[in-house]
């Protein structure tokens, strides 16, 4: 049966820039980076994590990039995290907000996609 979701894509504009933004904005590792064709293979996850992201746009599917990615991110420490991505220049939508299930914020990366970022 299937146990946990392995790889979850990122669609990016300029794969270099997008790299330097996951890792050293919001801290994710890299994992690989190869060549793939025309472009990288690269593969990254929040240390710790067994689920990779891959910063990748197949062709064709360029106009997904800079949209909701249904992708959410939890943390344990809310106000910390915002405050140390917010001084790294990671845009949030507008500050976390608290509501009964917990707090969350959303964060846009240098390409615009939107992630959801949460705790309890």
């Amino acid at each position: 049966m299937i146990k946990s979701v392995s790889i979850v894509s990122i669609p990016v504009r300029d794969q270099s820039k997008a790299l330097e933004f996951y890792t050293k904005k919001l801290g994710f590792q890299i994992l690989t980076d190869q060549p793939f064709g025309a472009q990288r293979w690269i593969e990254i996850c929040v240390p710790g994590s067994e689920t990779k992201l891959a910063l990748f746009t197949p062709p064709g599917q360029e106009s997904r990039i800079g949209t909701f990615s249904n992708i959410g991110f939890f943390t344990d420490d809310m106000d910390k995290t915002y405050q140390t991505l917010t001084a790294r220049g990671v845009e949030f939508e507008k500050p976390p907000k608290k509501e009964s299930w917990g707090t969350s914020a959303v964060f846009k990366d240098l390409d615009g996609n939107t992630f959801a970022l949460s705790s309890k």
